[in-house]
């Protein structure tokens, strides 16, 4: 039987969202945010290996909030890097799965069917990640000039991004350079092909207040 090992970036200190307190501990009906996130995945499989990757400075805060919410769902804190990048090295020295995610900390949204989705095909195609069309209309901005281009060509990229334990590991033997953008990217640079698969619309990164707010009204 295949396993997972599900790591959960939560490395983000609160700078877009203008608090002191880092949105993925950000309160959602007297709960934090980060929570939720976890749960998702724990719900997908109870059996699943999770590791969450957090600043340094804020683990024993993470600490108090388990307490104080008794929140009882078994994971691996680790400390996490500089960039996003070095979190997700760091993580991958402990992951025993044979398959791993990568989901963002701040997408507290994403639903059990997109989960399952990426998990299935994830054991044929071995690199996959959940994509959504573009609703909006696009313009490709050169210098002082735009032009519009076809948003059917297009995709919104989310997580949990999904890979062969392998495949994950030998991508992140890759040195460390700022046009990395994110997991598939990287494993796309070493000659991997990338799948998608069908996302879900609410499975937002809350960046913002308005996130929080809309984030917030769903969970209820």
């Amino acid at each position: 039987m295949s396993t997972f090992s599900i790591i959960i970036t939560a490395g983000g200190t609160g700078k877009r969202m203008g608090a002191k307190l880092p949105k993925q501990f950000m309160l959602i009906k007297e709960r934090p945010l980060l929570m939720y996130t976890i749960e998702q995945f724990y719900n997908f499989d109870l059996k699943a290996q999770i590791i969450l990757t957090l600043p340094s400075e804020w683990k024993a805060y993470w600490e108090k909030l388990i307490y104080e919410n008794d929140f009882k769902i078994p994971h691996r804190i680790i400390e996490g890097g500089t960039e996003r990048y070095h979190s997700v090295k760091n993580a991958l020295e402990l992951c025993r799965g044979d398959y791993i995610m990568v989901h963002d900390g701040v997408r507290p949204l994403v639903d059990s069917q997109t989960i399952k989705t990426c998990a299935i095909a994830v054991k044929s195609k071995k690199a996959v990640v959940p994509v959504i069309p573009v609703n909006e209309s696009m313009r490709k901005i050169t210098g002082e000039s735009s032009k519009a281009v076809n948003r059917s060509e297009y995709r919104t990229v989310q997580t949990p991004q999904c890979f062969e334990r392998e495949i994950l590991v030998k991508a992140y033997e890759q040195e460390f350079h700022t046009g990395i953008s994110d997991d598939a990217g990287l494993v796309e640079e070493s000659g991997v092909k990338i799948y998608t698969v069908q996302g879900n619309f609410e499975n937002i990164k809350i960046t913002t207040k308005t996130d929080l707010l809309f984030a917030e009204q769903l969970l209820k």
